[in-house]
Formats: C-alpha cells, sequence, structure tokens
C-alpha cells in the first residue's frame, strides 16, 4: 500500500471518529435538554413530593376609609403609614349642620312628648266627664221616677174631683220633662264616651309620632357621630388622600387601613393539585426579604380556578383552542410569629410538602 493510500485511510478514519463523536455530544447535549426541561416540570423521573409556585403573594386585609356624610374636612389626626388603634379619631368633618339636626330632631321629640301628655290628660277629663254626666243620668232617672209616681197620685186624685184636670195636665208636662231630661242625660253620656273612644284612639296616633320622632332624632344623632372618622380596629394606614379644608361626599375614598393579620395566596397549577390537601406544612421566602424563609400551612382551597372569578370568563369554543394549566389558588396560614415585615402585596416562592399528608 502506497504512503498516499495509507493517507487516504487515515483521513477517513479520522473524519468517522469526528463523525461518532459528533453524534454522541449532539445527542448527549438533546439528552441533557430533555432532561432539563423534565426536571424544570417536575416529570417523571423527577416528580418531587414537593410542589412549588413562584406565583404567590402575601394577603392582608386592607380596608378603605370612607365617610357616610357629607361636609368639609376640620381636623386630620394622622399621618401616611401611621399605626392606629381601634376606635381612635382619625379625620373630622365640620358638624355644625348635623348638630343643629339634632337639636331639630330633639325639639320635634320634645313636641310629640307633649302632645302625648296632653292626650293623656284629655283622656282623664273624658273619663271625669262620663262620670259626672253618669250622674246627671241617674239623677234624671230619679226625677223621673217621682213625676211618674206624682202623676199617678194626680190622677187619683182628678178622678174623684179632689183636683181640677189644670192641675192634671200640668202634672203630665212635668212628667213628661223628666223623662225627656232622661233621654238628653243618656245621650250627653254617649257623647262622653265617644269623647273618650277618640282620645284614647289618637293615644295610639300620638305615641307612633314619638316614637318617629324618636328615630329621626337618632338617626341624626348617628350622622352627627358620622362625623368623626374613626378607626374600626388596630392597623397600619395607607396614603392619606385627603387635606385639611377639602369638601367630602359620602363615599370618599379617604384612605385605607391594614389591620397585622396577614396570609399567602399561591396559584397553584391544576397538574398540582392532586395531593395538595387542607393541614398540609408549607414553607415560602420572601423576595422583599433576601428570600427570608417562614413556615405556614394549607388552609384552605379555592372552590374554581382563578378563571371561573373573573369578570370575563374565557370562551374555549373556538376552532383555535390550545389547552392551557389553569390555576388554583390555595390559602396558606402564616405559623410563623415574626410576620411585622410581611407587606400585602410581597412576591413570594411557596413550597408545599405534600409527603406529609401522604406519611399521615
Amino acid at each position: 500500500m502506497s504512503q498516499q493510500e495509507q493517507s487516504q485511510l487515515a483521513e477517513r478514519e479520522r473524519n468517522n471518529r469526528l463523525r461518532i463523536i459528533s453524534i454522541v455530544t449532539g445527542a448527549g447535549i438533546a439528552l441533557v435538554g430533555v432532561l432539563v426541561i423534565l426536571y424544570a416540570w417536575q416529570l417523571p423521573p423527577f416528580t418531587s413530593s414537593v410542589q412549588s409556585t413562584e406565583n404567590a403573594y402575601v394577603r392582608g386585609q386592607v380596608t378603605f376609609i370612607s365617610p357616610q356624610v357629607s361636609g368639609y374636612v376640620t381636623a386630620v389626626n394622622v399621618l401616611d403609614y401611621q399605626p392606629v388603634r381601634k376606635g381612635e379619631v382619625m379625620m373630622t368633618i365640620d358638624d355644625r349642620i348635623y348638630r343643629q339636626r339634632v337639636h331639630q330632631a330633639q325639639a320635634q321629640l320634645a313636641i310629640k312628648k307633649a302632645a302625648l301628655e296632653n292626650n293623656v290628660q284629655q283622656r282623664r277629663s273624658a273619663q271625669a266627664v262620663i262620670a259626672r254626666n253618669q250622674a246627671v243620668l241617674e239623677n234624671a232617672k230619679a226625677q223621673a221616677l217621682k213625676s211618674g209616681l206624682d202623676l199617678k197620685r194626680v190622677e187619683n186624685l182628678v178622678s174623684d174631683g179632689s183636683l181640677s184636670v189644670r192641675e192634671r195636665d200640668a202634672s203630665r208636662a212635668s212628667n213628661a220633662q223628666t223623662l225627656a231630661e232622661v233621654q238628653q242625660a243618656k245621650a250627653t253620656l254617649e257623647v262622653s264616651r265617644q269623647d273618650l273612644q277618640t282620645a284614647i284612639v289618637n293615644h295610639a296616633s300620638m305615641e307612633a309620632d314619638v316614637a318617629n320622632a324618636q328615630a329621626a332624632l337618632e338617626l341624626a344623632q348617628i350622622d352627627l357621630d358620622n362625623t368623626r372618622i374613626i378607626a374600626p380596629r388596630d392597623g397600619q394606614l395607607g396614603q392619606i388622600a385627603v387635606r385639611l379644608g377639602a369638601y367630602v361626599a359620602a363615599g370618599t375614598r379617604l384612605t385605607s387601613l391594614v389591620p397585622p393579620q396577614k396570609w399567602v395566596v399561591a396559584n397553584m397549577k391544576e397538574t398540582q393539585m392532586a395531593h395538595i390537601r387542607p393541614g398540609l406544612p408549607v414553607t415560602f421566602t420572601v423576595d422583599a426579604l433576601n428570600g427570608e424563609t417562614y413556615q405556614g400551612k394549607v388552609e384552605y382551597i379555592s372552590p374554581a380556578a382563578g378563571s371561573e372569578f373573573s369578570a370575563i370568563s374565557p370562551d374555549n369554543a373556538t376552532g383555535n383552542f390550545v389547552k392551557i394549566a389553569q390555576r388554583i389558588p390555595v390559602r396558606i396560614a402564616i405559623t410563623s410569629e415574626k410576620v411585622e415585615r410581611l407587606r400585602p402585596g410581597m412576591s413570594v416562592e411557596v413550597n408545599i410538602d405534600t409527603a406529609a399528608g401522604e406519611s399521615k
């Protein structure tokens, strides 16, 4: 074999080795890429009992403070981000109009109570009139009885000629008059009874007027009390959105209050939910605190995917449907003691240990 042929054979072997090395290298890179993808998606053989997500945030009960009445702000006693205690007066609204409305309602209530007391007096007076008219009726009946007996005696005396016909007629007229007085006394008694019934009916109406005036006074007092904007609970204020002298309407957002209670909401993929249950231990790190680790536990799991709570539900009835893993919100209670540095809205990375639940 000539030297040239030997050179060509060596070159061919070199090319074959390079080709083999290239194929092995490419296959190795592809295998590494597949393994990286499997690890990133926690697919077999890299399936882990710890379910993690970066789509998680600290949450809190942020309360927006708004007035129930309108008026000019006369005092602002707090500053931006200031801690406050429950019942502390944060702001006040000009209360002069509302105070006068309370005085007006008090005057109306006094008028209604006076009318009610007057009605009670009228009722007592009507009862006294009934008693008097009852006595008048009894007297009229007695006079009628006496007149009837006198008439009977006169009739007997006239029949034997002892009295004249003229005296008989006078006795008859007197008897008729006493009988008429009895009927008049009965009518007067009935009128006085009706007057009493009217007073009784008016009493119920006046009691309702007093109750209505009392309710109006309470409403006016509520409006007056609402001119003082107080903290509904302990917490820390957000930014103050109103200044001294500004006019605010009912419902205007003045500031916000963040109480100390906090929790974490982790939006887990639906493919991670198979073994997640309430009570599982959780660890999470906070980006804003240099990855400081906190402890917690799964408290509640959302009854539906996050997309179901959106204002516009997604429509997957189109022909270009692409399957996307949905997110299931999981509420996590924080069991670590020192949570003062946590703020609602902070991003966290959550790790839920499902193996703890399986071991139980």
